[in-house]
């Protein structure tokens, strides 16, 4: 008798797992719906508008209600934003609009969800690399990788890098204060550079990628893309 004849399913176990994966097929299941809501600022403007009906969301962000409307259904089942059946409005609560709505916020989710759908987007080329030992490299990820990745990342550097990360660094306050020249070795568009400069105009700097953005350089501070 082979090992897999001999094996018995454990009920509990395979619930537990099957729930787990339950759980997970639904947040999967979200990355479209996340990005599309992202994208079409329907997010935004359901913060904005207040609670409001499919219709009413439609009409403030020119789009179809019978998509808005499915879109929202969706949403509002998988606890993305709430709905108050007695007159049939949606809305965001406080999280909600913390999480989805707030770009600038220290929470902001929807950049993660960009970076899962660009890595679907790799599985062929991955799926090949595992038959011939390729390399794949960062560069080779489609461009939503990048950014969601700087769009999911930025918050947290805005809120830490210069009041909490850089002083735990023995020096580099000094060394950034007096005109230091550093180099962003990354693989993003620049954030982290950017946020420097603006806090440190003296210094030179070589963001990671061209695609910095220049315009959030403070005058006078020497941003060269690399």
């Amino acid at each position: 008798m082979s090992i897999t004849q001999q094996r018995v399913v454990d009920q509990e176990v395979l619930d537990e797992f099957m729930d787990r994966f339950v759980q997970e097929l639904g947040a999967a299941s979200q990355v479209p719906t996340v990005i599309i809501g992202d994208r079409l600022g329907l997010y935004r403007a359901l913060d904005e508008v207040g609670p409001c009906t499919s219709a009413e969301l439609a009409t403030a962000t020119g789009t179809y209600e019978r998509y808005v409307r499915e879109w929202l259904r969706g949403q509002a089942a998988g606890g993305y934003v709430s709905y108050d059946p007695g007159t049939d409005e949606y809305y965001l609560t406080a999280e909600q609009s913390f999480t989805l709505a707030q770009p600038d916020s220290p929470a902001y989710i929807p950049g993660a969800f960009l970076t899962v759908a660009a890595t679907v987007r790799a599985v062929p080329a991955i799926t090949e690399a595992f038959t011939t030992g390729a390399g794949f490299g960062w560069h080779q990820h489609h461009p939503d990788l990048f950014e969601g990745v700087e769009r999911f990342f930025r918050p947290g550097y805005s809120v830490n890098l210069v009041s909490s990360w850089l002083p735990a660094l023995d020096g580099v306050v000094e060394k950034l204060t007096t005109g230091a020249r550093v180099a962003d070795v990354g693989c993003g568009h620049g954030a982290s550079t950017i946020l420097m400069a603006q806090a440190f105009p003296s210094r030179a700097s070589r963001a990671s990628t061209t695609t910095s953005r220049r315009s959030r350089a403070p005058p006078g501070s020497r941003l060269t893309p690399g």
